[in-house]
């Protein structure tokens, strides 16, 4: 095949593709660098925040506790997470007691106290709120990832599954169907979004885990858990 003088790729077809590009030592090392960050980084961060609020814990509690309960008085070194386990030891204590008369007696005096104090009683309460929503036994919270369809229908959108509607949430929506309470998180920051109570029958679950449901919204869709392979047939 002759080429034309005016032709203007006279070297071949212009769609072929062109051959990879060769890579230098550099090209290598900076894709080993990535690669050795992308491994070091969620590793050095998990790490360094163990090690800051282990810190932050053991300054809070060690000065609460006698100088002869401490383990530096004997060993003579200052371990990190001393405070941690004094904590727990103590929350631990603490709710033995607090299951038994006595210690059932003497909270609800306590609470009698607090409720004759005008601001205490009204911090004390919503935190009491707070931590008997977030710490309940009784009924699972955000355990389930759901799909819902918002803002419009035909568009999709991820949360997590709180609870089921009360009170005047309840009786005054729904039109006699039970109501789910989602929560909707926003990409990347999912700390932060918004709260929707979504009839029962237009919320479709997942079976993914809560922390690949979190990846997932954080990663902006990139980071998708892998699907789990059908058990298999029985012979």
């Amino acid at each position: 095949m002759t080429e034309h003088p005016d032709d203007p790729h006279p070297h071949g077809n212009p769609l072929r593709p062109l051959p990879p590009r060769k890579t230098g030592p550099l090209s290598a090392l900076r894709a080993s660098f990535l690669t050795g960050l992308v491994v070091i980084f969620p590793i050095g961060l998990t790490i360094w925040l163990l090690w800051t609020v282990t810190g932050w814990i053991d300054a809070f509690v060690l000065p609460l506790v006698p100088h002869r309960f401490r383990p530096e008085q004997y060993i003579g070194i200052d371990l990190r997470g001393v405070g941690v386990i004094f904590f727990l030891l103590f929350t631990v204590i603490v709710g033995w007691l607090a299951k038994g008369l006595i210690g059932r007696s003497l909270l609800r005096w306590g609470e009698h106290l607090v409720d004759r104090m005008p601001v205490i009683r009204s911090i004390y309460s919503g935190l009491k709120q707070i931590a008997e929503t977030v710490f309940a036994q009784s009924e699972a919270s955000f355990d389930k990832a759901c799909l819902i369809e918002y803002p419009r229908k035909g568009i999709w959108a991820i949360g997590f599954v709180s609870t089921m509607a009360k009170g005047e949430v309840a009786a005054r929506a729904g039109d006699g169907e039970p109501l789910v309470s989602v929560f909707l998180p926003t990409t990347p920051n999912p700390t932060s979004g918004f709260l929707l109570y979504v009839p029962s029958s237009q919320v479709t679950y997942l079976d993914m885990s809560v922390e690949d449901t979190a990846k997932l919204i954080i990663s902006a869709g990139l980071v998708y858990p892998t699907a789990k392979e059908p058990p298999a047939a029985p012979r």
